[in-house]
């Protein structure tokens, strides 16, 4: 995909796999980009309206991530920020548009959460581990793509628990959980925001957190090694990415707005309300953050099937 016009790119991630084929062996990329448009720095940044392309079907926690971050850049910076919906290959679409990126700060994470259908005949992470035994290949679980979050998430799950299932992507997270809504899928590893307002309204039922501890928002709730899959542990993460030649002087504007955003009280109530956790980095302690997910899922991700790109 290309953005007319000239501009640099800044881009919102999510933990994702992105895999590259290079004249090298294949290279794990675990990120995904919530894409920013912006005019370069000849002028004082932002001097015209900015453009935000999630890699992501609306609905999603990505989606959620970039409208709340662009409504409080629009609100601090003077210019508008603006959404702009870009799904489809697991988020690669999008993150094209910032490969060979940089750092600049981490936004913040969640713990996924264990989610099921309510006509699914397990009320714990034991009972559909034992279900699925019952049923090799028969129980289905909807990703937001392959490579995505949700996807790795339940490969990793599938790997401690010994389990075979059967995957159905989707070009989103959101998606994903609408249709788990409707009875299409029995099962979904999804972030706490996206799947949060249908355990609420009894659509879904949640049988365990990913967190190695329980988790505020669930304290009533097990998590996975609870439920006798130790070593499933996933989170979802999101940064703010520049890409490869952005001038230094843009990147410090965003880079200290955002930082100031994230220390917010305000913003700290909106991101727990979603079963999110600002963790705010310098570029430094971000770029360490992703060498050290590359290393912990480059096994998961030869173990999903992916194919790269």
């Amino acid at each position: 995909m290309t953005i007319k016009g000239d501009g640099t790119f800044f881009g919102i991630c999510a933990f994702l796999l992105r895999v590259t084929r290079t004249s090298s062996p294949v290279i794990v990329t675990l990120i995904s980009s919530l894409v920013l448009a912006a005019p370069l720095a000849a002028q004082p940044y932002p001097s015209r309206p900015v453009r935000i392309v999630v890699p992501f079907a609306p609905g999603g926690a990505v989606d959620l991530v970039a409208r709340i971050i662009a409504q409080r850049l629009t609100d601090g910076m003077g210019q508008t920020f603006v959404v702009d919906n870009r799904g489809g290959a697991g988020g690669t679409i999008g993150t094209d548009i910032v490969a060979k990126a940089r750092p600049v700060t981490m936004l913040g994470e969640q713990p996924n959460i264990v989610v099921v259908h309510p006509s699914v005949a397990a009320r714990s992470v034991g009972e559909l581990v034992q279900l699925a035994k019952s049923k090799p290949g028969q129980v289905t679980y909807g990703s937001g793509g392959v490579g995505s979050n949700s996807h790795l998430a339940t490969v990793l799950f599938v790997q401690k628990a010994g389990i075979n299932l059967l995957h159905v992507p989707y070009k989103g997270l959101g998606p994903a959980i609408t249709e788990l809504v409707g009875g299409q899928v029995q099962l979904v590893i999804s972030n706490v925001s996206t799947a949060l307002p249908h355990v609420k309204a009894g659509r879904l039922r949640l049988l365990a957190v990913t967190t190695a501890t329980r988790f505020p928002l669930f304290p009533d709730t097990p998590t996975v090694g609870e439920g006798g899959v130790p070593g499933a542990e996933s989170s979802g993460w999101y940064g703010l990415w520049g890409t490869a030649g952005t001038p230094q002087s843009v990147l410090n504007a965003l880079s200290g707005e955002t930082v100031k955003i994230l220390k917010s009280p305000a913003l700290h109530e909106q991101f727990a309300a979603q079963g999110l956790e600002p963790v705010p980095m310098t570029p430094a302690e971000y770029g360490k953050r992703v060498r050290e997910e590359i290393r912990k899922w480059g096994p998961v991700v030869k173990a999903s099937g992916a194919r790269p790109e």
